[in-house]
Parts: structure tokens; sequence; C-alpha cells
């Protein structure tokens, strides 16, 4: 391998570490505010994708424009799936949740296969194969603003986490929640407004990914399975640890490719969260705080 190939490895591990970062986020987010394991994940990036490709294919709209009307929709989305779906369960035992949101899973899924088919669509427009060359590397013009939407999705995440009173509340109520309500936090507004940001995230995550993958019915399914390990790689209550376990599974996939076929890449998730729960339980965060 010339060093020029390994240098293209490592910038396309980087691209797809930024879109891996993004559809993980979501999953992090639920699960540290409200200890829910939200398998309806792939579902909402299944749709998101195609609502996308209506927005792009039938109303002609930018697709680097179609977060602004996907993201909001599937937020207010969020918010009454916690409403009418999450919020009457109650202090129901974990299992209730994820039975719950494996059902809306299978209710996304089989609403797009009535409405859409089981065809594979794909989103193909002007900026498909534009192509840019920095230092002699290959760059898709379409991953290189997939990876630029998701650091300004995070980082404006990261924003309304630690300078909002609402994103300081979403992160107490993470760290204690019987804390939180003595100090007045309204508990219940709060996991609601964390579960629609995290329907959000998903959703914006199809919709970056539907501009570069190809998608049906059963779009979602690998990823949820990367969201887990990534989730569990970088510590299940870490979005430091998140973007970072990121990086390490787009960085494991990228070299795989040199032994593996690219259709195993799934193996290689399935692989590396095994390894991870039997060596590292609580994810790459918890040695920085041993060393720490």
């Amino acid at each position: 391998m010339t060093v020029q190939d390994l240098a293209t490895l490592i910038v396309s591990a980087i691209l797809t570490a930024g879109l891996y970062a993004t559809m993980s986020y979501g999953l992090a987010l639920i699960y540290g505010v409200m200890r829910i394991i939200n398998l309806a994940h792939a579902g909402v990036m299944m749709l998101a994708a195609y609502m996308t490709f209506w927005l792009v294919a039938v109303l002609h709209l930018n697709p680097f424009l179609a977060p602004c009307v996907v993201v909001p929709t599937f937020f207010l989305l969020g918010l009454a799936m916690h409403r009418f779906l999450i919020r009457p369960l109650g202090s129901a035992p974990m299992i209730a949740s994820l039975l719950l949101l494996f059902g809306v899973w299978l209710i996304m899924q089989n609403i797009a296969y009535l409405i859409f088919s089981s065809d594979t669509r794909s989103i193909f427009t002007q900026y498909t194969l534009w192509t840019i060359h920095a230092a002699g590397i290959p760059i898709s013009f379409n991953r290189l603003m997939v990876f630029a939407a998701g650091v300004i999705a995070l980082i404006s995440l990261h924003l309304f986490l630690t300078k909002t009173y609402p994103g300081r509340a979403i992160r107490a109520l993470a760290v204690d929640p019987e804390a939180a309500i003595l100090v007045g936090i309204n508990t219940s507004r709060m996991s609601m407004l964390a579960f629609g940001l995290g329907i959000a995230l998903a959703s914006l995550a199809g919709c970056l990914m539907s501009l570069i993958f190809s998608f049906d019915p059963d779009f979602g399914r690998s990823h949820l399975l990367k969201s887990f390990c990534i989730v569990v790689l970088g510590g299940l209550e870490s979005f430091v640890g998140v973007a970072l376990g990121s990086l390490v599974l787009a960085l494991v996939e990228a070299f795989s490719v040199m032994w593996l076929r690219a259709a195993l890449q799934d193996f290689v998730s399935f692989a590396l969260l095994v390894l991870v729960l039997l060596v590292m339980p609580n994810g790459l965060m918890s040695l920085f705080r041993r060393r720490a």
C-alpha cells in the first residue's frame, strides 16, 4: 500500500466517522437521559431517507437544504411519540419500552413497504459525481458536504447542551434524575425534549445517508447495529466517547477492506461490539478515567 492509498483510506474513514457520529448521538442521548434503548432509531432513519427522496425528486429541493425540512418534522414526531407512547409507560421495566419501540420500528417498516414497495431508491443529483482533489486525494463532494453537515449538527448539539438552560437541565436529568427533581427541573418536559432531539438526530442521519447510499424499507438495520457498537464502544453516557467510537469503527472498517470483502463490514461491527463488551464493557472513556 502506497502512502497516498493510506492517506485516502484515513480521509475516507474520517468523513465516514462524522456520519456515524451523527447517527449515534440520538441513540446515546435518549439512553443517557431516559435509559431507553430506541429500537425505532432504524425506522426513523429509513423514513427520513424516503422523505428526503420525496423532497429532492418530487419537489426538486436542493438536497443539502432537505435537513431544514426533515429535522423539524421528525422532532415534532419525536415529541408526539414520547407523549403518546413513552410517557404512558411510566416506570415500567425497560423491556416494555424495548418491545414497544421494536413494534414501532416494524410498523414504520411495513408502512414503507405499503407506500414505496420493496424497490431500492437512490438520490442522484448534480453533486453526486463531483470530486474534489486535495493533495492528490480524491474526495467526494457529497461525502464532504455530509461530513460538514454532521459536524455542524454535533457542534450545535454541544452548544445547546452546555450553554442553554434546557440543555443543562437535560444533562442534569441524565446524571441524577432525583436531584434534578429536587432543584425544580420539569423532568417530564425535559425527557420529552431529549426524546424529540434524539429522533431529530436520527432523521438527520437518515437524510444525510440517503445522499450517499441507496435505500429500501430495510434501510437502517445495519446502521442501527453500528450505532449500538459505537455507543457501547464510546461509553453509554459519553458524547465525547461516541465521537471517538465513531472514528475507531470507521478506521477499523476502512482498513478491514484490505483483508475482507466490503460486504462483510457488518461482521466487523459485530466482532468489534463483542470484543468491546468482553474487554472494555464501560467503553473507551473508561480508559481515560483510569489514567486520570
